[in-house]
């Protein structure tokens, strides 16, 4: 016997609600597994995203993000205290960039790219490029 488009649609609806909970269940699943490795391990948000992360950004570390977007890359530096403007290897083996600005917040900027807000509202409170330039 031929199935109707309304009972079809009727199994769509029910298998995308028996989907959504199982995914729901195994996110569960997977989070306390995380928080308990975690705590077990003693790991703080640095050693998990590489202390890339800073106060309210929006492109934070710690934030998920959306299938087929890219991040914002993060030029502050307020969540890394022991911070170096040396180089340093990252994940890839590409030696990061020098930091040649920061401002009195703990900002960061390497001078390469496109400047970041808080360089461009210094600026134009008054402050030249030479008053944030790392010495």
């Amino acid at each position: 016997m031929a199935r109707t488009l309304a009972q079809i649609q009727k199994q769509i609806d029910s298998l995308k609600k028996e989907a959504e909970s199982l995914r729901s269940k195994e996110v569960a699943d997977v989070v306390g597994r995380i928080q308990g490795a975690i705590a077990h391990y003693g790991l703080t948000a640095q050693d998990l995203f590489g202390g890339k992360g800073s106060k309210g950004s929006k492109g934070s570390a710690a934030a998920p993000q959306a299938k087929g977007k890219r991040q914002k890359r993060v030029d502050s530096a307020a969540a890394l205290p022991s911070a170096k403007p040396a180089k340093a290897a990252r994940a890839g083996g590409r030696p990061a960039g020098v930091i040649r600005f920061r401002d009195d917040a703990g900002n960061a900027w390497t001078g390469v790219g496109k400047r970041p807000r808080w360089f461009i509202e210094a600026v134009a409170a008054g402050k030249s490029p030479d008053d944030l330039r790392v010495k």
